[in-house]
């Protein structure tokens, strides 16, 4: 029996103005506006499909996945009739709409696709209270670059309609592939449901040494790890890749079922969100613990007795320690990258590797162009992203794989490593506090006055006196990056006081909020003698803190008394 074409329909719309991608492509709001606003969702998909070349488009294919939050179901079928409608030819899709932000990159590289769309809001709260978002990755499996955003953004203030096949149903459970014939196309349009974890697991195999990790987990002297999911996209992969396959007892996991809403907790691993995880490893049975945000793409390490590893020193203790990975014995190493706002830990660590380091603004597609070029190994940002040129995005259990692996190498504990890397390189005492939810023209005049008084040339070796301190100010910029491959500037990408000591004091306005304003400062200080390394970071940043509060007057014009979270 002949099927009945499915109609392409055309639905006249009116544009809005504040579709403007956040970085990468994405775009991130409150769940209530994509579900109350008309056309909310279809003007930004179309927006994103019309900044693909047409000639580029037509019968092409691309990767589409989601973190499993609320409102993903819904947004993932009008992303297929949209994507029909636009002349996609195929779209790959993971089992009931799941797949990690590393996945999809993996996906695209491996099938060589035209890009990806990935339905996620990262770590922010879930649920229809909380956030949605929309992310559009291009043909090397990274985050959009701003040239393409940019160009996302023109095209959604003129929007006048949308292509849209509403009657086209797809069945996200069913694995394999469905065909479906549209009116006015030569060749049915196909989608295929793919397992969700396979291609990565099968990417992950060729990188590391399953079997040291194995025996590390299994063997006479294994140790405890304790998984914590957040209950978001990491569920499967968690409970397929380090229980199934690596042979971790299956209570080692724990939040492995995506859940609409991530059991009413922002899915944010870090010491504020993953408490489970933090207690449980405080208790000392556990020798190793980890946590996953939404998407899988940032992740925390805790050692035993709730050991807490910043992501600026798990960067540095990952770079010094990268001939315990098959993948990088093989392929040698680069160079390194890290965001501005990142301690310089990695810098100390490629010294001795005599490799360069890249400093780039927040965001991973500045690293894409450094790992395309080959000018870049390993990468990572204080924001509990890290990753390597095997993919184009940061990958949080490729991370906690590559821990793994030198816990099994080393044979010692995850205090005594970090505790050994300090002894070597010294320690960066670092913390991040965040003033979140922020009237956003009061954050705005807060780091216009900030630049205009650091970048004062009467601000230039000015000391202060903090208690016993005396900080001398040796420069002072707003940090500006000089892409090496393109030549592309990027400017104002935060504020930065340097001292005559090495301590560095960094404010930054958030570029993934919404609505509300998110300022953050970050303090850093160097300590080379090992008797300093068992002091409290906040102890030793106070003074550095004081110097920041006092020249921001933060706490005078919020109105606030101190950061929502500190880091």
């Amino acid at each position: 029996m002949e099927r009945t074409p499915i109609p392409v329909l055309t639905v006249q719309t009116a544009p809005y103005e504040d579709q403007r991608p956040t970085g990468g492509g994405g775009l991130r709001r409150p769940t209530g506006l994509f579900e109350s606003q008309r056309n909310y969702l279809p003007n930004f998909v179309q927006s994103l499909l019309s900044s693909v070349d047409l000639r580029d488009r037509q019968g092409c294919t691309m990767v589409v996945g989601s973190d499993g939050r609320y409102f993903s179901k819904t947004a993932i079928e009008i992303v297929v009739q949209m994507a029909a409608a636009n002349g996609i030819g195929r779209l790959v899709i993971g089992q009931n709409g799941i797949l990690s932000t590393p996945a999809v990159s993996c996906i695209i590289r491996k099938i060589k696709a035209a890009g990806g769309i990935i339905l996620t809001a990262s770590h922010s709260p879930g649920g229809p209270g909380g956030e949605f978002g929309v992310k559009f990755e291009v043909a090397n499996g990274g985050p959009a670059p701003d040239i393409v955003s940019d160009k996302i953004y023109q095209i959604s203030k003129t929007l006048e309609e949308y292509a849209i096949c509403p009657d086209l149903r797809v069945d996200l459970s069913r694995l394999g592939r469905q065909e479906f014939d549209l009116e006015n196309k030569f060749k049915p349009f196909r989608v295929e449901i793919v397992d969700s974890v396979d291609i990565y697991l099968n990417l992950l195999r060729s990188i590391f040494d399953f079997n040291a990790i194995r025996n590390l987990l299994t063997g006479p002297n294994q140790i405890k790890i304790r998984i914590d999911a957040m209950n978001g996209v990491m569920g499967p992969y968690v409970r397929r890749i380090l229980c199934d396959e690596l042979g971790a007892p299956a209570n080692s996991a724990i939040n492995c079922i995506p859940l609409e809403d991530f059991g009413g907790q922002p899915p944010d691993p870090n010491l504020t969100y993953a408490t489970a995880l933090l207690e449980a490893m405080r208790g000392g049975e556990y020798g190793f613990g980890a946590a996953f945000d939404a998407d899988g793409d940032r992740y925390m390490i805790l050692g035993q007795n709730g050991f807490f590893v910043n992501a600026s020193d798990s960067l540095a203790i990952i770079a010094a320690n990268l001939s315990c990975i098959p993948y990088f014995c093989q392929m040698g190493v680069r160079g390194f990258g890290r965001s501005m706002p990142t301690s310089t830990a990695l810098d100390k660590v490629a010294k001795v590797m005599k490799v360069p380091v890249y400093e780039t603004p927040a965001g991973w597609r500045y690293f894409s162009n450094l790992m395309d070029s080959g000018r870049c190994s390993l990468c990572g940002e204080e924001s509990f992203g890290t990753g390597s040129d095997h993919l184009r995005e940061k990958d949080g259990l490729w991370a906690v794989l590559v821990w793994l692996s030198i816990l099994a190498a080393r044979k010692q504990s995850v205090e005594e490593i970090v505790r050994d890397h300090w002894t070597k390189f010294g320690r960066h005492y670092y913390c991040r506090f965040d003033y979140e939810a922020l009237e956003p023209r009061t954050a705005y005049f807060i780091m216009r006055d900030l630049e205009a008084l650091i970048t004062d040339k009467s601000f230039s070796h000015q000391q202060f006196a903090v208690g016993n301190s005396i900080y001398s100010v040796e420069r002072t910029d707003s940090f500006e990056y000089v892409d090496p491959v393109d030549g592309t500037v990027t400017k104002r990408q935060g504020l930065r006081i340097i001292f005559s000591d090495a301590s560095r004091l960094i404010f930054r306005m958030s570029a993934s909020s919404h609505v509300r304003a998110t300022l953050r400062i970050y303090a850093e200080s160097y300590e080379k003698d090992p008797s300093q390394h068992n002091k409290e970071p906040q102890a030793v940043l106070s003074p550095l803190i004081a110097i920041a509060l006092k020249i921001s007057q933060i706490h005078e014009r919020t109105g606030r008394k101190g950061p929502t979270v500190i880091t």
